[in-house]
């Protein structure tokens, strides 16, 4: 027996037990191990029934992420779930944790199913841009309606183990230990009090209603409903017999393991992951246990409700008692939210408000282990905040700073202790964004850096290592390619298309609409600061000046660069198209007409050229590193990875040429990176920087 799978016989049943931590994945030792099991219990004549459980806490939860990319050693896990299927002896699989993907196809191919209260089933294959692969379109369809197969296959999210019971995915709901129930299971196959199912004998009905409906939806959806259509043909083809099914199954399978989605969502599965490998990986990071929040705003507010919800107590502290009454209520407000959302229970909701409190006292942070700072954008204003916590904060406290854009080492000056200064640069709503920077200023210790991703993962947030600079990775890149539509409306396009064709490269919204929704003040106000630093060469658009100028910042105001009524509705400002002529008049500028491709190459061509140079200048360690931050803080697209993965896919030589073509006409925006160059020449990857880094 290995070491991974063994068995254990007890009179006429037996039980195989999956141990292959940390999540029992179906790696090459596992799948092995089950065949050799199996041939072992069938070659006995004694053995009736098999009861099929995992040790610690899961079943089987999917694939081993260490095979991603190799080729497949016999036995592949179809073949695996085949013979499982072909058992002479019943097969009883007990689930517990989280049967997903490649542990759910190898349940649905047991002759009977057990799952324990508390747990949960899923395909989430399609969130890798894939199908799943051992049959789980061909059989799931076999055992359940229609309607449940297609939200399983097509959606990817888990269902409960009670919903799986009633749906007729699994035989019966148990509470207790899998091994124990292994074994009681088994028995009761062989006593008549649990009757097999064999589920390729069992008949398909699939509801055609349900399947057009499907289908013209993700239609509907352009190359955004790829992955989900290419699922939902495997579940057509379950109506035909098991084997043909499996195949085409399996063809659909290897066709997505070629698919740009695939590699993008891939990448995005992998980059969560990569993150976490910084220079300061082996600091032992310092206790939180509790924490305070300067600033209850909206950004203050969402931080301390990010904590809360992450079981820490926290101190928010404001200028005013209204201020206090304000932040309260921003705070209760969003746990509520919480509540509604089921990210909260309601039974823990009383004692997350208890571990709150709001008040004017700057004292009562005197224990504080970390202390955030979440005021205006104002390196005077923080100056003042970081001096008052430096005399009030116990020694080995943490004192960060929420800073989008400010020197953080200017901002380290204001204390005696520039060792305990980290950047932690949340997003708003910031208990609802999973990205978190983590910006390393000089002085910053090791183990304050352990301390920042040692939190994130308490919050369930993606910790991304950042360096001083201004805007640190994303907003400096944000910075430089929010400009190119700027541009782009200015010389002709339409403000609105570029919004849509920026959603079809799929953006959860455009950019003029997201500045609405992030209200125009913000950005008015980071245009005057820059504005002694511009230089004379750039280009200024100031059209968003002018709407701010008529009191108008967007979603707040009810007007920005599109009306929104109450009833929901959107629409075009008609003052902006006279703000755009009235300046285009004045810098004699001709409005010329831009295709929907021209402006996502335009766009996207000017965030990589800044990224490359946020590498180049080791702001960010890695280029996945910039995926990560735009994936998980700025909605770019994870069909597409990221925007340095996407990058590669274009191609160095050709975004060059692109650079290089732009820049006829805006010589000093446009300019080609030293990296990007270096790679074009070269022939070489973002891919092989991720590698040597």
């Amino acid at each position: 027996m290995s070491d991974v799978v063994t068995f254990q016989k007890y009179d006429d049943i037996a039980t195989i037990c999956i141990d292959n931590p940390p999540v029992n994945a179906a790696g090459h030792a596992m799948r092995q191990g089950v065949v050799a099991a199996l041939d072992a219990l069938e070659a006995d004549p004694q053995i009736k029934a098999i009861g099929l459980y995992c040790a610690g806490r899961t079943f089987v939860a999917g694939a081993d992420i260490r095979e991603f990319g190799k080729p497949p050693q016999a036995p592949i896990l179809p073949d695996v779930c085949t013979r499982l299927e072909n058992s002479s002896k019943p097969i009883v699989a007990v689930l517990h944790g989280t049967a997903l993907g490649g542990g759910l196809e190898l349940a649905l191919c047991c002759q009977a199913r057990v799952g324990l209260v508390g747990s949960k089933v899923g395909l989430p294959e399609v969130n890798l841009g894939l199908l799943p692969g051992s049959g789980g379109t061909a059989r799931l369809p076999r055992l359940t309606d229609t309607k449940t197969a297609v939200k399983m296959i097509t959606g990817g999210a888990p269902i409960s183990m009670a919903e799986a019971r009633d749906c007729g995915i699994i035989d019966r709901l148990e509470e207790g230990d899998p091994a124990e129930l292994a074994q009681r299971m088994a028995r009761d196959i062989v006593a008549g009090n649990l009757t097999p199912r064999v589920t390729k004998d069992l008949a398909v009905d699939l509801d055609a209603e349900v399947i057009q409906a499907a289908r013209a939806k993700f239609t509907a959806m352009g190359s955004k409903g790829a992955v989900a259509l290419r699922a939902l043909t495997a579940i057509e083809s379950a109506t035909q017999p098991l084997d043909t099914a499996l195949a085409t199954e399996r063809a659909l399978f290897i066709a997505a393991l070629d698919s740009d989605e695939h590699h993008g969502l891939k990448h995005a599965f992998f980059a969560e992951r990569a993150v976490a490998n910084i220079p300061e990986a082996a600091a032992t990071p310092r206790d939180i246990n509790k924490v305070g929040v300067i600033g209850g705003g909206t950004m203050g507010s969402g931080i301390s409700t990010a904590m809360l919800l992450a079981g820490l107590p926290v101190t928010v502290i404001e200028t005013a008692e209204d201020r206090v009454e304000f932040a309260k209520k921003t705070i209760l407000g969003n746990l509520a939210g919480a509540v509604k959302r089921g990210k909260l229970s309601a039974d823990a909701h009383d004692a997350t408000v208890a571990r709150l409190s709001v008040t004017t006292d700057m004292q009562n942070l005197s224990d504080a282990d970390l202390v955030v700072e979440a005021v205006f954008e104002s390196m005077e204003v923080k100056h003042e905040v970081f001096g008052k916590l430096d005399a009030i904060c116990k020694p080995g406290a943490i004192l960060a700073s929420n800073t989008s854009y400010l020197n953080l080492n200017e901002i380290a000056k204001a204390v005696k202790r520039p060792a305990d200064v980290i950047g932690l640069h949340f997003f708003s709503p910031a208990h609802v964004m999973r990205l978190l920077e983590v910006v390393v200023a000089d002085k910053t210790a090791p183990e304050v850096v352990a301390t920042g991703f040692a939190l994130a993962k308490r919050l369930k947030k993606v910790a991304v290592r950042a360096g001083v600079c201004d805007g640190f990775i994303g907003n400096r890149i944000l910075a430089h390619y929010a400009k190119s539509t700027g541009y782009m409306m200015l010389d002709g396009a339409d403000y609105a298309q570029i919004d849509s064709a920026l959603e079809g490269f799929g953006a959860a919204m455009g950019p003029f609409s997201v500045g609405d929704l992030a209200g125009l003040d913000i950005g008015w106000a980071e245009r005057k600061r820059r504005a002694p630093l511009r230089p004379p060469e750039e280009r200024l658009v100031e059209v968003a000046d002018r709407i701010c100028e008529a009191g108008n910042f967007g979603r707040k105001t009810g007007k920005g660069y599109y009306i929104y009524g109450e009833d929901g509705s959107k629409t075009k400002n008609p003052d902006v198209a006279k703000y755009i002529a009235a300046e285009q008049a004045a810098k004699g500028i001709t409005p010329r007409s831009f295709s929907d491709e021209e402006i996502v190459n335009r766009y996207i061509t000017a965030m990589i050229s800044e990224a490359a140079r946020v590498v180049a200048d080791g702001i960010a360690l890695r280029p996945i590193d910039v995926d990560a931050v735009f994936l998980f803080g700025y909605g770019f697209p994870r069909r597409r990875g990221g925007p340095l993965c996407y990058a590669d896919k274009i191609g160095a030589q050709v975004l060059v040429d692109r650079i290089k073509t732009y820049a006829k006409d805006d010589p000093y925006y446009w300019q080609v990176p030293a990296l990007l160059q270096k790679m074009a020449d070269d022939g070489t990857t973002f891919a092989d920087l991720n590698k040597e880094r």
